[in-house]
């Protein structure tokens, strides 16, 4: 497995990049997972600096747009261009360094909670880790621990709990101090109280980059610069949360639906 080659790979003149002005667009892309079309001449911009959350109904192709955001997947057909630039005309490394991910599924390595965070960024010194840490809102309970940060978290981090390494998974990418972060649904696995925890570290985390937020919980997205409705792979309106809400449609439907549920945006 290991020595397979990989699907997508560098042109031979491929540039690097090194900070993103503009922003990220999406032009006319269609993608496919075998038979299955997933995104169909769907067309995005994601200004540089602002948030864009992306809202639909399980396979709408939220992720996939994430995926091709960081280049696991080139598009069959349209371009993802950085400003202006088609992405694979772009090395993968060099486009990567710009992004942090933090997924519902935090990962962690069977190490200590220190060597976790500082992943982010190896060189960082023990006074930036703690520094990433307080923003995340992970340093009092790592403090507290025997161990404090040479705590071993155990595999996938078993010994914390789920927002404990959720925002572990966020001191990193503080650390890392991204241009493009990506939230693909990072806090749908906590319970509320952990959810408020995160939420205040995510927060931290948005400051200042271009962000694209998945979620089903619109609490999550209701302060984004714009949000995008996805419905059979294309993008079928977008506006702010206020806009969308009496617009009609999808998004009205979702936050009666969550309304009903209890668990609507707070407004």
């Amino acid at each position: 497995m290991i020595d397979a080659p990989e699907e997508v790979q560098d042109e031979p003149a491929a540039q690097t990049i090194t900070r993103l002005s503009q922003g990220i667009r999406f032009r006319d892309v269609t993608f496919h997972y075998g038979r299955e079309e997933v995104l169909r001449g769907l067309d995005l911009e994601i200004p540089a600096g602002q948030t864009v959350a992306l809202v639909g109904p399980t396979g709408a192709g939220k992720t996939t747009i994430a995926d091709l955001v960081l280049r696991f997947h080139d598009p069959e057909s349209g371009s993802v261009e950085f400003d202006g630039v088609d992405a694979r005309s772009i090395t993968r490394r060099s486009l990567r360094e710009l992004c942090a991910l933090v997924s519902q599924d935090p990962f962690l390595f069977d190490a200590t909670i220190l060597e976790n965070i500082r992943y982010g960024r190896p060189e960082a010194s023990f006074a930036e880790i703690v520094e990433a840490a307080r923003a995340a809102n992970a340093h009092d309970f790592i403090d507290k621990l025997p161990q404090g940060y040479q705590t071993a978290v155990g595999e996938l981090g078993g010994q914390l709990s789920g927002g404990q390494r959720q925002r572990i998974t966020i001191a990193r990418a503080i650390l890392r101090d991204p241009q493009i972060l990506i939230l693909d649904e990072p806090t749908s696995a906590l319970d509320a109280k952990s959810e408020q925890v995160v939420q205040e570290a995510i927060a931290n985390l948005m400051k200042g980059r271009t962000v694209i937020v998945i979620a089903h919980r619109l609490s999550t997205v209701q302060s984004a610069d714009k949000i995008a409705v996805l419905e059979h792979g294309r993008i079928s309106s977008t506006g702010t949360h206020e806009e969308l809400s009496s617009r009609g449609g999808l998004y009205q439907e979702l936050v009666r639906l969550q309304l009903s549920d209890g668990n609507a945006p707070n407004e």
